[in-house]
């Protein structure tokens, strides 16, 4: 294909309102090379466009260019329709926007809006989404209707073709249609006559073939996400709205979807949940039709090798752990209702039936949270444990098809000898049972001539047994690369010619995501499939899902965790190919993209199914990249904590007595001749410094050790006439009789985090060593409790005693933040306080992954009548002093929920930790305190 490459640049940049808009260096183009598929492909530029006038603008630059483009949002699309060597665009940085309709009851949604998000805004009306994803935290509006997503509770009811009421569509001539418009049809005749009446003669062909109509109903009696949705031809007579369905599944190669309006569907609050056990596969088929007529909301299949592979996750429940697996298989069966009385009703008809079934062993069904989350966990563990268990080095291939109900058990059964025949081991099979949707997972090399030759005899035999069994290819995963070569085989030669006359229609230059969904290639599957080669053991289990783009705080300025693991990737990749060159460029801009501007904050290992902290591997290489004088500045500083805290707090209160321009002269000085990550960055809002964390010992029995953290000595109160967090959570503890002691020598005591988050092990270690011995003893052994006043120090305590040998005769340190001591043992003695109206509360990073939030809120509801977290929260970046090394990242990170904040006009905004605060205060330009601070003013005498 033709390529002006000389003008792609200007052109491309001519078509968006900012040159940064498009990128075209080394790293930013290999961070975009993978998807959560297993192919790889390398744009040549990336665009970020902020709305659909500037994709209007690139779709005719690509044809003048006569540039390929894909589209890409979430990055979460399995079968390879999200990557491209071509352009890529962008759209989920912008396109952002959320209009809920009618209470609740309909919702217009932008196609950068996450799954997670969308459900966020409409629960306050009772009302979500109707698909359902397990990709839900990651996928975008923008892929759900690309892929016709569905999931494990939505089957082909409420899947997006089902709900979908409009699109706005911007086609590959410009032209924008909302096919919800009164005159669509009228403006789409006007506008597209070509495509209007092409489709309306391909509705004509396909519906005076009783051939045609035979094959495309029972398709689409399943889930079928293999090539277009040509259903749309026989459940619409409105141009406008075939279209607008055409476009679902449709998987970026038809046009641009720029907004859609789905009908929402009940929020269903109780849910009864039981794990069948049958002694085989067949067996448990016999049993689906009457699960599934039974009301069953979901059930999902998990196999023999699948229930061997659940004993060994942690927190499996004992219906799994006490199976002696021989030949067996499982049905996770859930029961939804709208109210307790009703949810009654059906847990007694579910248990009943399920009784009489040809159960392993009895059905039990349970309400219970915690019962209910360890046999989803197991559910979900699936993939986790097999991913994360592969070779290094190796890739991860998930595999998705249907069949009918009656043939599933079969269909499982030969799939298990076709992994055997060609040696695929751990393959489990688990998947959506009552629609008859099986997902596997393939683990090799995919690389060696070997390899490649057998993935591909074995997809022909796989191929040949679901296309025999009446089955579909794809089922909720989109055809993408991955099955594009077979839409031919599974719809014949007729239906096959009607999606490429469709293809024509709509992009007549054949410009848009080449090669997914339609390839005449029959090896196209076999190529460009990625290689993951070893960089970091911390690391090498990523599949590159993209679940933790969603909450990295550096998302919208730098890099996300799976661009921060990819390319180091690409650049191993180079290194081995001795492509020194293509080394040099991405190494010249990691450092600042992905090691500086990361915040460690460990958010991104809350939503990776495989259990990776990308922080970790940074710290790793920022310890690799400190210069001996670094170290040992931190050294020194692990040894004189005291003087480094006290120096850093009297500093912060001269300046706080200096005019701002003046200190901010010097300040960047300093940052010039030693480095923006060096010395931090000095701001008007920062507060005078704190006070000595030293206390007399108590008078009586001490029934906790405080720890107060050192940063409460480095930054005090956000109001000078107030105490701050130390003065206030002692207030509270005496006003309920409770002693505390202070450890000896606080002062020189630190939780650790700011060695653990610079990478300085030796500072880390020493400092590690001498807090632990210090709580130790003044625990007496284990004996008393040890509160700390900062979520983030809470955390780096508790990390500090993970590999702590616990003497003769002594108990394991209990180190407890002082929010959820007050919310147990504080609160419940105190009258009821004197409530502000309204408080903004600001989780934290350290408070999400400790499970602190529900006593944050408890706490909170005892200080304001009405508590309010942005729906836009996430991390603030600050994560210590790096929001002073690097004050974008903070600005970035917190640029939507800052303006949510600001939108609120509360009274007070409170947080649990004391830089999260200053991050906070930064943002909004609104105080913020610890929620202590808060209740101990409330309940004062």
């Amino acid at each position: 294909m033709e390529r002006k490459s000389h003008t792609l640049i200007p052109t491309l940049r001519n078509a968006l309102g900012n040159d940064d808009q498009l990128t075209e260096r080394a790293i930013d183009l290999h961070a975009y090379a993978n998807d959560a598929s297993h192919f790889l492909l390398t744009p040549q530029a990336v665009a970020i466009p902020n709305n659909a006038a500037e994709v209007g603008a690139l779709l005719k630059a690509s044809a003048a260019l006569k540039l390929p483009l894909t589209f890409r949002s979430g990055g979460t699309s399995l079968s390879g329709q999200g990557v491209t060597d071509s352009l890529l665009v962008d759209v989920r940085k912008n396109f952002k926007d959320i209009e809920v309709l009618d209470n609740g009851m309909r919702v217009r949604v932008q196609p950068g809006v996450t799954v997670r998000a969308l459900n966020a805004r409409l629960a306050l009306y009772g009302r979500k989404f109707g698909p359902d994803p397990a990709s839900e935290v990651a996928c975008t509006i923008g892929g759900v209707v690309a892929n016709n997503s569905s999931g494990m509770h939505c089957g082909t009811v409420d899947n997006v073709y089902r709900t979908l009421e409009s699109l706005v569509i911007v086609l590959t001539s410009g032209t924008v249609i909302d096919t919800g418009a009164p005159d669509a049809n009228e403006k789409l005749r006007a506008l597209e006559p070509v495509l209007f009446d092409g489709l309306e003669r391909l509705a004509k062909r396909v519906r005076s073939n009783p051939d045609s109509v035979a094959r495309i109903k029972h398709q689409f009696s399943m889930k079928n996400t293999m090539g277009y949705g040509l259903n749309s031809f026989l459940d619409y007579e409105d141009p406008a709205q075939v279209l607008a369905h055409l476009i679902v599944g449709s998987e970026g190669t038809l046009g641009f979807v720029a907004e859609a309006t789905f009908r929402t569907v009940p929020t269903y609050r109780h849910v009864t949940t039981s794990l069948l056990v049958f002694d085989d596969l067949f067996t448990a088929n016999e049993s689906l039709e009457a699960l599934v007529g039974s009301g069953a909301a979901t059930v999902e299949l998990m196999d023999s090798l699948s229930l061997k592979v659940g004993q060994a996750l942690p927190g499996s429940p004992a219906i799994v752990t006490d199976l002696n697996v021989q030949s067996h298989a499982a049905f996770l069966v859930e029961y939804t209702a709208t109210s307790a009385g009703e949810l009654a009703e059906r847990q007694a008809a579910g248990t009943a039936l399920a009784n009489s079934l040809e159960l392993s062993t009895p059905a039990r069904f349970s309400p219970d949270t915690k019962a209910r989350a360890e046999l989803w966990q197991l559910r979900k563990g699936l993939y986790a444990s097999v991913a994360g268990a592969r070779t290094q080095g190796t890739t991860a291939l998930l595999e998705d098809v249907v069949v009918p109900v009656p043939a599933l058990a079969r269909t499982c059964a030969e799939l298990s000898v076709l992994f055997a025949r060609y040696g695929y081991e751990n393959s489990v099979i688990f998947g959506h049972a009552k629609d008859g949707n099986v997902h596997f997972m393939l683990t090799d090399g995919f690389h060696t001539k070997d390899q490649i030759e057998r993935y591909s005899a074995f997809t022909e035999d796989m191929v040949d047994l679901v296309l025999g069994e009446g089955g579909s290819l794809k089922a909720e995963h989109g055809t993408g690369r991955m099955m594009a070569p077979y839409v031919r085989r599974q719809y014949g030669d007729e239906l096959y010619s009607v999606m490429r006359e469709l293809k024509t229609l709509l992009d007549p230059a054949g410009l848009l995501n080449p090669g997914v969904i339609l390839d005449e290639d029959p090896q196209a599957h076999l190529r460009h499939i990625k290689v993951t080669p070893a960089v970091d053991e911390e690391v090498d289990r990523c599949v590159a899902c993209g679940y933790c783009e969603p909450v990295c705080p550096s998302r919208n300025l730098t890099l996300t965790p799976r661009q921060r693991i990819v390319t180091l990737r690409a650049i191993e990749t180079a290194r081995q190919a001795g492509d020194e060159k293509l080394v040099a460029e991405l190494e010249k801009d990691y450092t600042y993209e992905s090691v500086e501007t990361c915040a460690v904050d460990g958010m991104c290992q809350t939503a990776c199914p495989v259990d990776i902290n990308t922080g970790t591997l940074v710290k790793k290489l920022r310890a690799k990249e400190a210069g001996r004088l670094e170290g040992a500045v931190w050294d020194a500083a692990a040894k004189h904590w005291s003087a480094v805290t006290r120096g850093a707090g009297t500093a912060l209160t001269m300046a706080d007595k200096l005019p701002v321009p003046l200190v901010l002269g010097a300040n960047r000085v300093g940052r010039a001749v030693l480095g923006d990550d060096t010395l931090p960055l000095y701001s008007a809002e920062l507060p005078a410094g704190g006070t000595k964390r030293a206390r007399p010992a108590p008078t009586g029995a001490p029934v906790a050790i405080y720890f107060p953290a050192c940063v409460n000595t480095m930054f005090g109160p956000a109001d000078p006439v107030q105490a701050g967090i130390q003065e206030s959570f002692g207030a509270l503890a005496e006003r309920t009789g409770l002693e505390l002691l202070v450890p000896e020598g606080i002062d020189s005591l630190c939780c650790g985090t700011p060695w653990s988050s610079k990478g300085m092990e030796k500072g880390h270690a020493s400092m590690g060593e001498r807090t632990v011995a210090a709580l130790r003893a003044a625990s007496r052994n284990g004996e008393l409790p040890i509160l700390c006043d900062a979520s983030s120090c809470t955390e780096g305590l508790r990390h500090s005693i993970e590999a702590e040998e616990i003497p003769a005769g002594g108990k394991p340190l209990r180190i407890i933040d002082v929010v959820d001591y007050t919310a147990e043992h504080i609160l419940p003695q105190l009258p009821e306080g004197r409530k502000v109206a309204s408080l903004t509360l600001h989780p934290t990073c350290s408070s999400t992954r400790m499970g602190l939030n529900p006593a944050l809120h408890t706490v909170a509801e005892a200080v304001a009548e009405t508590v309010q977290v942005p729906e836009s929260w996430g991390c603030c970046a600050f994560a210590g002093d790096r929001g002073m090394l690097h004050p974008e990242l903070t600005a970035s990170a917190t640029e939507a929920q800052a303006a949510e904040v600001r939108g609120f006009g509360a009274a007070a905004h409170a947080s649990c930790n004391r830089t999260c605060e200053l991050g906070m205060t930064r943002a909004t330009e609104q105080p913020y305190e610890h929620v202590l601070e808060l209740l101990e003013r409330a309940t004062r005498p």
